[in-house]
């Protein structure tokens, strides 16, 4: 498989929480493409998933590596650094995230996050009083262990493991200020009630009230705020600042005349947009998007083309290079480029993932598909090979006969012939189900065709289906409007008759030991509805004929008539 395939499978696996095949298949797609950051990315997510944060942080640097200007390369490293503990760095590396994608929810979070973790370890150490062996420590300590039979006390102690800054809420109560002694190795009486009594309620202490005083109210001396002085630029970036405010200014102007659709003004506004500044590369973009209204698709490419080259040099959002390889695919797609279209569609999405792109490659692929089909047809070369295939089949060459049938289909797979043949040499080898579906297929595309019927009787009656067999042959024989193979038909009707007949005159206990075994008998025969059917039928023959007129039933009845399980003529 591809590496794109083995990441789709990946992402699966990581959608259904099964993390460690998902970190499998990752691993299968860098052996394919090891510049991929994504992948490393992917793979990283799935090991910090699993609490293997040394191996995710691996990944997350390589994929950072990799792509320096790609902010969830920096979630990633957070994540991990986070996860060994390391908050201080992974800070650091949420906060170079955000200097690339300032509004990333994602990074905020865990730029939130951390910070609010390096607040708790500084609440002197307390929060960290509160790990997992805190149950252990309290039930090991005579006078702390009465308090796990304290609801309330208890309930505290895991708020403030789920977020130690909760501890600030609780230390009015008395008896978290002894149990944080207690855990300290402090000695202190420990107020607690019995185990078999309600916990005793400790009321939230009112607010206390202001003392009076006679003092004078001082005013307090506001803090002046500290000047933080400006920076001043240099000539090169007053410069640069300069060209950028200039150019969108014409961008801004072309996308206006843009939405007028007037085409050739909004494409004077992007040139001087592109003159003002050669780093603005979103104004080639939308040059690329005018060009592409206007039908000018080698153009638009050309133009995409530089817009990805400048933009790799200058480390533009990805989402931009991605929206250039997008428009280069429908503009080859309008050219009738479909490798090439699906190829930059794929390149699209290796930089941003958008449903609608990957929508589009999907409907591309199945249009190349058919376009291959139909550039492939050729209705003389598939009677040629259909002529080889008859060459061998004659020599009893049947796996090499397939193999020209398979290429006649490819080449006209409008021809029943072809896959009537199939079907002959599929039955010589006992693939019985490849025949009936290649029969069925010739069936559909001519239902006149009264070789497949007699084909596909032949394979029911080797499947010992023999009341299916029989009405196939019916058919068959309705079809034969001008009595061509009746002799034929009624030769296989007749051998069916004869096997039916043969099954009705057998052993009775061993014929329905037989049947039992067989799990669509086994089915029909457990079926409440069934069993009410045959017991109408047992005790009126005449009814089978009423429920034959329903074709679901008529299929499960012929079933049973040809296990033996109801008898006929007797």
């Amino acid at each position: 498989m591809s590496a794109d395939e083995l990441k789709s499978l990946g992402n699966k696996a990581f959608s259904a929480k099964d993390y460690t095949t998902a970190i499998g298949h990752f691993s299968k797609a860098i052996e394919i493409d090891a510049s991929n950051h994504v992948l490393y990315s992917n793979r990283s997510a799935s090991y910090a998933s699993l609490k293997q944060y040394t191996e995710a942080l691996a990944d997350a640097e390589k994929a950072v590596a990799l792509k320096p200007d790609w902010a969830k390369g920096y979630s990633r490293k957070g994540v991990a650094l986070f996860g060994l503990g390391k908050h201080s760095d992974a800070a650091e590396a949420y906060q170079a995230g955000l200097k690339i994608e300032p509004e990333n929810a994602a990074l905020k979070q865990g730029l939130e996050d951390v910070e609010n973790a390096m607040a708790n370890e500084g609440l002197g150490g307390l929060g960290k009083l509160f790990g997992p062996d805190v149950w252990t420590k309290i039930a090991s300590n005579p006078k702390l262990s009465p308090l796990l039979a304290q609801t309330d006390i208890v309930q505290k102690i895991k708020d403030i493991q789920a977020n130690p800054s909760a501890i600030n809420m609780y230390m009015q109560d008395p008896r978290m200020m002894t149990l944080l002694m207690g855990l300290m190795g402090l000695d202190a009486n420990v107020a607690t009630a019995d185990a078999d009594e309600a916990p005793a309620v400790v009321p939230e202490p009112a607010p206390a009230a202001p003392a009076a005083s006679s003092a004078p109210k001082q005013t307090p001396v506001p803090v002046a705020k500290e000047e933080i002085p400006e920076v001043e630029m240099d000539d090169e970036e007053t410069q640069k600042k300069r060209k950028r405010a200039e150019s969108d200014k014409h961008k801004d102007l072309g996308n206006a005349e843009y939405k007028k659709r007037n085409f050739e003004a909004a494409l004077k506004h992007y040139d001087e947009a592109w003159k003002a500044d050669e780093t603005n590369v979103a104004v080639l973009t939308n040059k690329s998007a005018v060009l592409f209204e206007i039908g000018k698709y080698q153009e638009t490419i050309t133009i995409c083309e530089q817009a990805i080259e400048t933009g790799r040099d200058l480390r533009v959002d990805y989402k931009l290079i991605a929206r250039a390889f997008a428009r280069i695919a429908t503009s080859h797609h309008k050219l009738g480029n479909l490798e090439l279209a699906i190829k930059n569609y794929n390149h699209s999405l290796a930089e941003h993932r958008t449903p609608d792109t990957l929508n589009k490659l999907r409907e591309l692929e199945k249009e190349k598909k058919e376009a291959d089909r139909l550039a492939y047809r050729d209705p003389k070369l598939s009677d040629e090979a259909r002529e080889r295939g008859n060459e061998l089949f004659k020599n009893s060459k049947f796996s090499e006969a397939i193999k020209e049938y398979t290429e006649a289909i490819k080449r006209n797979d409008q021809d029943p012939r072809n896959f009537s043949n199939r079907a002959a040499c599929y039955t010589k080898l006992m693939a019985l189900s490849e025949a009936e579906k290649d029969c069925d297929a010739a069936i559909k595309l001519d239902p006149s065709f009264v070789k497949a019927y007699i084909r596909k009787a032949a394979i029911l009656f080797t499947k010992r289906e023999y009341t299916k067999c029989i009405d196939l042959c019916n058919e068959a024989k309705e079809r034969d409007t001008e009595q061509k193979h009746t002799e034929e038909i009624e030769n296989q009707i007749n051998r069916c008759m004869f096997s039916l007949n043969q099954i009705q005159q057998g052993d009775d206990t061993e014929t329905q030991k037989r049947a039992m075994q067989d799990p669509e008998v086994q089915e029909i025969l457990a079926d409440p509805v069934m069993q009410t059917i045959l017991q109408q039928m047992q005790q009126d023959p005449r009814a089978a004929n009423d429920h034959m007129k329903n074709p679901a039933i008529a299929s499960k009845i012929r079933t049973l008539i040809n296990a033996g399980i109801i008898r006929v003529g007797r």
